[in-house]
């Protein structure tokens, strides 16, 4: 693969094709590797357990279900929604049992033979959040990461144009305040974070594609910290709605802006209302509040409790030099030799109220 800081601004598109979308074959392997577990999920996982267990959905999220996947991350996380988990609160406290009989029943269906699965070593086992492991198939060359996360099913049916009953996050920020869980619960809001994306025009996605492949290769040179990915995937959807929103635009002005966002990380105030605003009264002040503190804040759109933009300003600083440097590089150079133009996108926008100004979608 060429490298990309090399790639002149009017070949990036073609970089993108030539090397960031996933081929046909390797999302039929993905594809095909979801609905194994998925089906072990649904049909034989809690069968044995010692109380009965009822999953109400099995949603794919991540890259996967948000159609941004990169060529060649075969990895997958699936969010298992179960009838047993009744509160945000269960969740905290039981997710662990079911994660331990999901690995128990993987087990059981290696030593069957119905596929291999390699385990990750877990951070905590004491309460783990997530279950990880790589599936093999009998007929596959490599393995398939997954993440399966039990999660409680707050929204219950989602359609399209859902917007939760504000008394979901009234619940969840009752909760998240109480127990000091902020952004603990995003899982349970899988399905309107892959909306979130699932739908937008294909070249944005492209462009997240870009910049996700500009993250990765951050993160093999600079190591942790970094901000998190799903932060700078935010970034990218901010800078494509403020400078562009149109189904075609030049994707080496997308970039450029999104990495001079990440420059201007300590000024960063961004807030969707897709999916929840201003109109009650108590998440009304829970979004000021979230709003007011220390930059840089990007709020997930799908969870007022959860800032992706994270604590860690180290984490951001490096990152922002690193997008200093590559700024100088060809890939940001048109053909005459002249610096591409990012976007016009402000960094912060007044929408005052009280004492606070940020960024409102």
């Amino acid at each position: 693969m060429e490298d990309l800081r090399n790639i002149p601004a009017r070949h990036l598109d073609k970089f993108i094709e030539d090397n960031l979308l996933p081929n046909t074959f390797f999302r039929m392997q993905v594809k095909q590797a979801v609905n194994i577990i998925c089906s072990f999920l649904k049909e034989r996982c809690f069968q044995g357990a010692d109380h009965p267990v009822r999953v109400s959905k099995v949603v794919k999220g991540g890259s996967s279900g948000k159609g941004t996947a990169l060529r060649g991350r075969s990895d997958a996380d699936l969010v298992v929604f179960l009838v047993n988990l009744t509160s945000f609160q269960e969740q905290l406290e039981q997710r662990k049992y079911f994660i331990q009989e999901i690995k128990r029943q993987l087990v059981a269906c290696q030593r069957e033979k119905t596929f291999r699965v390699k385990f990750e070593v877990q951070s905590s086992w004491l309460n783990p959040r997530v279950l990880s492991f790589v599936l093999t198939p009998p007929d596959f060359k490599e393995g398939v990461e997954f993440d399966v996360l039990p999660a409680f099913d707050a929204l219950r049916q989602v359609t399209g144009g859902y917007r939760p009953d504000p008394q979901i996050y009234i619940q969840l920020i009752e909760e998240c305040t109480r127990q000091n869980t902020e952004g603990e619960f995003s899982t349970c809001f899988t399905e309107l974070q892959r909306d979130f994306l699932k739908q937008r025009p294909t070249k944005l996605k492209s462009l997240i594609r870009l910049v996700k492949y500009w993250y990765q290769r951050c993160k093999e040179r600079l190591g942790k910290p970094l901000p998190p990915q799903y932060a700078l995937e935010l970034l990218t959807v901010y800078a494509w709605e403020q400078g562009s929103h149109q189904k075609e635009f030049s994707t080496a002005q997308g970039f450029r802006t999104v990495l001079e966002l990440v420059l201007n990380y300590q000024q960063l105030c961004i807030c969707w209302t897709v999916y929840y605003n201003f109109d009650n009264d108590i998440i009304g002040q829970y979004l000021k509040n979230q709003l007011r503190k220390s930059r840089p804040v990007i709020l997930d759109p799908a969870d007022p409790t959860g800032n992706v933009g994270g604590k860690d300003l180290e984490g951001w600083r490096r990152l922002a030099q690193e997008a200093r440097a590559w700024l100088s590089y060809p890939c940001f150079r048109n053909g005459d030799g002249s610096a591409v133009c990012s976007w016009d996108v402000p960094v912060t926008c007044a929408h005052a109220e009280e004492d606070w100004i940020c960024i409102i979608l």
